[in-house]
């Protein structure tokens, strides 16, 4: 039986690229539409940690981190707005196989070093899965400046207050799971990226835009179970 999860997200960095809507919607399953602001679609890149993943209702344990990476858009159905990931490259081998299983992602297993200094959050990322285009990420991420709750900025309530992620599963049924959190603190970021083919292993050529930017040190979430939309 699939139950509802909890777990932390944390060191999150959000680098998000605005694209021409059509670049977008050509990638999406149907059922979906582009969600927009100020006329763009966005694609973001989103290198994160989580922490205590386990069944709601259980107590959080200091178990290992397991990294993550993902590209993402901003979609509706039915006028109800939520994310779609084009891909999550993961290190830990069950979660990649649970999540594909149970949840229709587009998990692969991926190698990933992870590592906070005085420079920032370190975070390098390569491809494993068999039979998977490559994908590589490299990176050197901070924060900058004073926090604010996404709420506060149009475009980071646009990018950030999602609370449903849309799924297609193998056989073309488009699905949702639900995701509940606090409100997103947040820092606008700085990053130094040596390398980055996540568009290129999506279909996608590399945006030519200027990305914004944000870094979260973590919130606590929970996830529903798969639904049928």
């Amino acid at each position: 039986m699939v139950v509802d999860l909890a777990m932390g997200w944390r060191q999150l960095l959000f680098e998000n690229y605005p694209v021409d809507p059509e670049i977008v919607a050509a990638h999406l399953p149907d059922g979906l539409d582009v969600d927009t602001f100020e006329g763009n679609a966005y694609l973001s890149v989103v290198p994160f940690t989580n922490i205590d993943v386990r069944p709601k209702g259980l107590p959080a344990w200091a178990g290992v981190p397991l990294p993550e990476l993902n590209l993402r858009t901003y979609v509706t159905h039915n006028g109800v707005p939520g994310v779609y990931f084009f891909s999550l490259d993961a290190e830990g081998l069950p979660g990649v196989i649970g999540a594909r299983l149970t949840q229709s992602l587009p998990y692969y297993y991926a190698r990933i070093s992870m590592s906070t200094d005085d420079d920032g959050v370190y975070f390098k990322s390569s491809r494993r899965h068999p039979g998977a285009r490559p994908a590589e990420y490299e990176a050197t991420y901070r924060p900058v400046g004073e926090s604010f709750t996404s709420t506060e900025r149009p475009l980071a309530k646009f990018l950030l207050e999602r609370y449903r992620l849309y799924t297609e599963a193998p056989g073309g049924e488009l699905r949702y799971t639900s995701v509940d959190h606090d409100t997103w603190t947040v820092y606008e970021a700085d990053a130094d990226v040596k390398t980055n083919t996540l568009f290129t292993s999506n279909g996608f050529e590399r945006p030519d835009s200027d990305p914004v930017r944000y870094y979260c040190p973590g919130v606590d979430v929970t996830a529903g179970t798969s639904t049928r939309v």
